[in-house]
């Protein structure tokens, strides 16, 4: 079993004063790729934004390698190792590709170190490096998801959450993107993804947890979760 990266200990969260996530404990092991499916609304990303400090955690912990970040700001959660990609308004649109990128790094003094990193993120996204002095409010949405990650990336994260990166762009780009995803998890980064395809996620992932109104309902073996007659009856269906 690989070491634990990123734990979730009895996490409650939600916004002002309503709980929309319950209880919910759950580990990315180093290297790891897991997944967080569930029916719209059952509080994925709010669970995502939780751990991160973006919403309002009620009670629980969240340790990253060991370490107690439960209280720590997004910023400084950032400085250490874990990286987040929201869903939506993930780019800076007037800015331009690079820019973003550099946006990235902002944190971080060691030059050639970054311009190293750059050129990595270009050889996974080559469209990136392509598009480089063009605006982001230019890029089509799969490219806005790969500047997203890309931007993550340069921060050197150990764990980067993933909050749907493959919403709304077709199935052939969405297929790529995982295999992106693949990619990035085998330079040593674990992934928690957040993907209300199902299929695709558990197809991709190590394991997987299952979010239903709030509560995990289910967790394994991605493969194991596919093969489950409840999980695909009760919860998800296929698309």
């Amino acid at each position: 079993m690989s070491p634990v990266a990123l734990k979730a200990e009895g996490i409650c969260g939600g916004y002002g004063k309503m709980v929309i996530v319950h209880d919910v404990s759950m580990h990315v092991g180093e290297g790891e790729l897991v997944a967080l499916v569930g029916p719209n609304g059952s509080g994925k990303s709010t669970f995502l934004k939780t751990i991160y400090g973006l919403a309002r955690r009620f009670s629980g912990r969240v340790f990253f390698f060991g370490k107690d970040v439960s209280d720590l700001r997004p910023y400084d959660k950032a400085r250490m190792g874990l990286g987040y990609v929201p869903q939506v308004n993930n780019v800076f649109p007037e800015l331009t590709v690079l820019e973003n990128l550099e946006m990235g790094a902002y944190f971080r003094k060691d030059e050639e170190a970054i311009r190293e990193d750059l050129e990595m993120i270009f050889s996974l996204f080559p469209v990136l490096k392509e598009r480089r002095d063009q605006k982001a409010e230019t890029l089509s949405g799969g490219e806005r998801q790969m500047l997203a990650i890309g931007r993550a990336l340069i921060g050197r994260p150990k764990v980067l959450l993933l909050d749907e990166p493959a919403a709304a762009l077709a199935p052939k780009l969405a297929k790529e993107l995982f295999k992106k995803l693949d990619e990035i998890r085998e330079s040593g980064v674990a992934i928690l993804l957040v993907e209300q395809h199902a299929r695709r996620a558990l197809e991709a992932c190590d394991r997987g947890y299952v979010l239903v109104d709030g509560r995990v309902v289910m967790e394994g073996p991605g493969k194991e979760l596919l093969e489950s007659e409840d999980l695909k009856r009760a919860f998800l269906g296929w698309r």
